[in-house]
């Protein structure tokens, strides 16, 4: 980055310190394009003596619930108080009690129970053969 900035060399002051200007053009515009008058249809709410006020202006503390004051106050708290705390509550414990994805739990209680069953048989836990040999029903070299 410093080599690009180091072509400008002395010059490069002197584009730091310059504002920024924008461009107008002089010229008048054609007949095409025209220009616009702003008119104004109806009077201005200044001149009317009663105009809109920001919601601001009346109540700094504005949340955008009500425009009373102490009304949109309680909406807030309890607004907050249902979104955040309750959904956190909620929400938490029906997580928390949902049933076991993938069923590890009941997988490890099954295995457990297995391994209990097979040492009281005195069987080892695993058998050298996933499938019962004799139950394996094999096709001879010749009937291929």
């Amino acid at each position: 980055m410093l080599t690009r900035l180091s072509r400008f060399g002395p010059a490069l002051p002197r584009l730091l310190s310059n504002a920024p200007a924008r461009f107008v053009s002089q010229s008048k515009p054609s007949g095409a394009a025209g220009s616009t008058a702003v008119t104004e249809l109806l009077p201005a709410a200044r001149d009317a003596g009663h105009g809109e006020v920001s919601p601001y202006v009346k109540n700094p503390d504005y949340h955008g619930f009500s425009s009373d004051p102490v009304v949109d106050e309680w909406n807030m708290r309890v607004g907050f108080f249902f979104g955040i705390s309750v959904a956190l509550v909620i929400g938490g414990t029906f997580i928390h009690y949902l049933p076991d994805h993938g069923m590890r739990q009941w997988a490890r209680r099954e295995a457990e129970r297995v391994i209990l069953q097979r040492e009281k048989e005195g069987l080892p836990l695993m058998s050298e053969n996933y499938y019962d040999p004799n139950k394996i029903i094999l096709t001879s070299a010749g009937e291929e």
